[in-house]
């Protein structure tokens, strides 16, 4: 008897209240990684550093690959570029924190099974690249286009739909300046790492990750909203597993503290000595630039607002926070949440739903503080 792809692709799932991280989430969490938390110290993250989600395989794209990319549908003219062709055109290069939608979800309760996130799916990188809207006005944009569809060269299947990855933006963000998305071939002043898109990818600046389309090929204007698997099954907030919920888009603010001290290896539990511990740390935000961090350092009972560094124009970057706290032998558990300048402010419990996207909920790190002469 034949095989389906269904049989080799399972249905979305939440875990069983008792059920641990399974072999399929290991797998995952094995290819893809999250940025060393200590590596917040940097204002630009080296690209190893960087965090990676890759749905499917990374393309093998060796550096003599004659790569095309398209730009098609409801124009006046389809054009095609190659990477010469691009890199002739105008470029920007813009500062840009990056953050996946799924960010935090295995610390929800249900745990939505699939790429087992805790907090530090993010990385900010300066990406240089052309301006959407050169290609789109140069290829003449339709009356009544709706969206413009990205493919990337990633093939796979999910959840039975086997699939190129597709993502669309409205037409009023793939042609607009604010935020100004690129088509990019470098990063960091260097070509895409493979893991990052070589050769060229999206970047739609205060998006969540699934918006940046890497290894992109194709851009099609379309009359119609484009209803592709990753767009109107995947990346939806829902709450039932009928819902049609909402599209995930712009990212939440959020506060991640570098853990202080040092750590024990298995658990990672951060200990510190008596007296001034210096705080740090960086916070962002994709609907509004952040305005204020505040730190706890009892658990929550008590907030008080961190030093902010001045604005210093990366509108679309993560800014460093710090405070300094004065510790004392015991227990205690530290935190910081971010504000934006439209009033949005984490939550301190979790923003559940059955993808686990867009959850922002405040990081608490426990810190140990034990007195300079305690070895036992």
């Amino acid at each position: 008897m034949g095989r389906r792809l269904g049989d080799v692709s399972a249905p979305a799932r939440l875990a069983g209240p008792d059920e641990g991280i399974g072999p399929d989430e290991l797998a995952l969490a094995a290819r893809n990684h999250g940025l060393p938390l200590e590596a917040l110290r940097h204002d630009v993250t080296p690209p190893g550093l960087h965090y990676v989600l890759v749905h499917y395989d990374i393309p093998y794209v060796p550096d003599d690959t004659a790569w095309r990319l398209t730009v098609g549908g409801l124009v006046r003219r389809a054009l095609h570029f190659d990477l010469a062709g691009l890199r002739a055109l105008p470029r920007v290069t813009t500062r840009v924190t990056l953050e996946c939608a799924g960010n935090g979800r295995a610390l929800l309760a249900p745990r939505p099974v699939s790429q087992p996130w805790l907090v530090e799916a993010v990385g900010t990188a300066d990406w240089t690249g052309v301006p959407l809207r050169l290609l789109l006005a140069e290829a003449g944009v339709g009356p009544g286009a709706v969206d413009v569809v990205c493919t990337g060269a990633d093939h796979g299947v999910e959840r039975g739909v086997e699939q190129d990855y597709q993502r669309a933006l409205p037409v009023a963000v793939a042609t607009g300046d604010d935020p100004e998305v690129l088509v990019a071939y470098a990063m960091n002043g260097a070509p895409l790492p493979p893991q990052h898109g070589h050769p060229l990818r999206l970047v739609v600046p205060g998006w969540y990750g699934m918006a940046h389309v890497k290894w992109l090929r194709d851009i099609t204007v379309s009359a119609q909203p484009f209803t592709g698997f990753q767009q109107a099954v995947a990346y939806r907030l829902r709450q039932h597993p009928g819902d049609e919920g909402e599209p995930v888009t712009r990212i939440a603010p959020r506060a991640l503290l570098v853990p202080p001290g040092f750590p024990d290896f298995m658990s990672r539990t951060r200990v510190v000595r008596p007296g001034p511990v210096p705080l740090e740390g960086r916070a962002w935000s994709g609907r509004a630039p952040v305005t204020a961090v505040e730190v706890t350092t009892d658990g929550g009972a008590s907030w008080h607002p961190a030093d902010l560094d001045p604005a210093d124009g990366h509108r679309w970057a993560w800014r460093r926070w710090h405070r300094t706290w004065t510790a004392t032998p015991g227990d205690h558990v530290l935190a910081a949440r971010a504000t934006d300048a439209e009033g949005h402010t984490q939550p301190p419990d979790q923003n559940w739903n059955r993808g686990g996207f867009a959850n922002n909920a405040i990081q608490r790190v426990p810190v140990v503080c034990v007195s300079s002469h305690d070895t036992g």
